[in-house]
């Protein structure tokens, strides 16, 4: 990766020098400093930033009118707000102004390199993961069959079709956020999930709701495994499971994913066959503090 030219814009010496520092000690390129609007744009014009650090508060102005200034120098100047203020309508204006990361002060080392790491890696990192998502997640998937049902599932050819398809009767949806958004799902019959669910509870489910909870559980249980895994050969993806959403009836499609990669595959188990569909997008994922 390139090095990283970064500006320091904040009305705060103190702040600026904390900030320099950390930045230094990480080896990135601290090529200027601000303390207005006038500043800002004179900085950014001049140096040519890859990202600059923005203080939300300053005399005269705020950190979203000079986001707006830099942007229109250079649009691809990325833009992290560093400030003592953080709550829903700032982040949301941050949003809609088209900021790539916020931090809030006191400033976390680790949490700052991490944040200017993740934004400048774009399709590099998202190469990596394209090459090994799929892998990782059906690995976890027959690690996890095979630990608690002592059963190896045998897959199908993977399938990369994007395509509408009508469920086998329950359906387990697992969000993926971090630096790339995606989700996993795991589809079966209902016959299916009531024989690995008796399997695993060692007797018979008491109603289908229990037989819900534990595929739900069972599906959060390898698609955490697979991001932590993920996670270890390059801590930058920064990869987490949202909770499940478990969808079931007759008729239910499993609507196209509209990501920019997706992979599908079936395993056969003996106890029926489980559909298995990873994917993920490019595009700016989760970029708040708690990174």
């Amino acid at each position: 990766m390139k090095e990283t030219k970064v500006v320091i814009v904040d009305d705060s010496p103190f702040s600026i020098a904390i900030i320099r520092d950390i930045l230094l000690d990480k080896g990135f390129n601290v090529v200027g400093e601000a303390t207005s609007l006038e500043e800002t744009i004179d900085v950014v014009t001049k140096a040519k930033p890859d990202v600059v650090t923005m203080d939300m508060t300053m005399p005269g102005t705020d950190g979203l009118e000079c986001t707006r200034a830099i942007h229109n120098i250079d649009s691809n100047v990325k833009v992290i707000i560093v400030s003592s203020m953080m709550d829903d309508e700032i982040v949301r204006k941050a949003r809609k102004n088209n900021v790539s990361g916020y931090l809030q002060k006191p400033v976390d080392g680790e949490d700052l390199t991490l944040l200017i790491n993740r934004i400048m890696a774009s399709e590099e990192l998202y190469k990596e993961l394209e090459g090994l998502y799929y892998s990782v997640f059906k690995e976890a998937f027959s690690d996890n069959f095979n630990r608690m049902l002592k059963v190896v599932p045998e897959f199908q050819d993977e399938d990369t079709l994007d395509v509408e398809l009508t469920s086998r009767g329950i359906s387990v949806v697992m969000g993926v956020i971090g630096k790339y958004s995606g989700r996993m799902i795991f589809d079966m019959s209902y016959d299916t999930a009531e024989k690995i669910c008796t399997s695993m509870l060692r007797r018979e489910p008491k109603e289908l709701q229990e037989v819900l909870n534990v595929m739900g559980e069972f599906t959060n249980i390898v698609a955490g495994n697979a991001c932590s895994i993920i996670n270890r050969k390059n801590k930058l993806f920064g990869l987490r499971v949202a909770p499940p959403t478990i969808f079931h009836g007759e008729s239910i499609n499993i609507s196209k994913a509209e990501l920019d990669t997706t992979t599908s595959t079936i395993a056969n188990t003996i106890f029926g066959e489980v559909y298995m569909n990873v994917g993920f997008q490019r595009g700016a994922g989760e970029w708040m503090s708690n990174i």
